[in-house]
């Protein structure tokens, strides 16, 4: 039986205290209520950043606090949102000369959670505006009252507003930009295995071998279809080519993401990226910006999933832009 080793009481906060002890000259962690925050953010910066939702997708969003991207990240338990009341206090800590803003994936009890903070905060006179991240194509529906669920482009989402922020914008073109990164960015998620149950231990839902789920959630959301494997090129092939066509606008460039579910290798990560790469090359579609590895998970699911962004030329400047986070600790990193 799968297992997780995690402490049996408050295993999230015994995380965090281990994350703030790796990284002390990065974070600050905040026990009650429960929240991280950056040591060191650009003297330019005049609107706070903030992000949160359930444990369970580490590096998000604790790994993306950090000079030039979050501010705050604000957990919740596994895969729950946080407490509006550690999103109240996250947003009060970071809050900048203009305010702050939420960058909030499109789950309802984020969505709940970060609206009632945001009303609290301007109560006491805090501006505050919300960018909601809703790229999951599996969940693109008239069937699917919530919409598209919130997924890997949250990392290029907080990445572009991070450069953004840091080049001195106020909080309503922030809130602009945010909205029309998130527009621009689709994802698709697979998964040969399910996470582990963090309740019960064993597989969180069972696939026949040779099987996949094709538009698996981060949070084990069964898709729509389980289908039979069909071979690494043809599955790496469809994925791309929906992702690339779902892209509201025609484009010349991407940003693109290959993410890891959490139990997928490098080794498998990077020949996804290559098959991706020469595919989109074949396209016509130049790659401006990747990103490969394990950055949103799901536990400890076996899969991948893409995400591309549609790229303006004037957006170059903030995915290029100096961050500093244990997810990303240098530029380098992501050119």
């Amino acid at each position: 039986m799968n297992s997780l080793f995690l402490p049996e009481q408050h295993p999230v906060e015994q995380a965090l205290r281990g994350l703030a002890l790796a990284h002390p000259g990065l974070l600050h962690l905040t026990e009650d209520p429960l929240y991280v925050t950056a040591r060191d953010r650009h003297p330019g910066r005049r609107v706070g950043i903030v992000s949160g939702g359930g444990s369970g997708h580490e590096p998000l969003h604790t790994g993306f606090v950090g000079r030039g991207m979050l501010d705050a990240a604000v957990p919740g338990r596994i895969f729950a949102s946080p407490h509006n009341r550690q999103v109240y206090e996250a947003s009060r800590a970071v809050a900048g000369r203009d305010g702050v803003l939420h960058v909030v994936k499109n789950y309802t009890g984020d969505r709940i959670n970060f609206g009632i903070a945001a009303e609290r905060l301007r109560a006491d006179g805090i501006p505050v505006r919300r960018v909601l991240v809703d790229d999951d194509l599996a969940t693109e529906s008239t069937e699917t009252a919530t919409g598209r669920r919130g997924t890997g482009a949250t990392v290029i989402v907080e990445k572009l507003l991070g450069g953004a922020a840091d080049s001195g914008l106020g909080l309503d073109e922030l809130a602009g930009l945010g909205a029309e990164f998130a527009a621009a960015s689709r994802s698709l998620a697979v998964a040969a295995r399910a996470q582990t149950s963090p309740s019960r231990g064993g597989e969180a839902f069972a696939l026949p071998d040779g099987t996949l789920e094709y538009g698996v959630g981060i949070h084990g959301e069964r898709a729509a279809a389980t289908l039979e494997h069909p071979g690494f090129d043809q599955l790496v092939d469809r994925m791309t080519e929906q992702v690339l066509d779902a892209l509201p606008t025609a484009t010349g460039s991407v940003l693109l993401l290959v993410n890891g579910l959490g139990a997928t290798t490098l080794l498998e990560l990077y020949a996804v990226h290559a098959r991706v790469a020469e595919l989109l090359d074949k396209r016509g579609v130049n790659v401006a910006g990747r990103l490969v590895g394990t950055f949103v998970p799901a536990l400890d699911m076996s899969g991948f999933s893409l995400t591309l962004t549609a790229l303006r030329e004037d957006w170059t400047a903030f995915w290029h832009a100096p961050a500093r986070t244990l997810a990303l600790p240098a530029l380098e990193s992501i050119r």
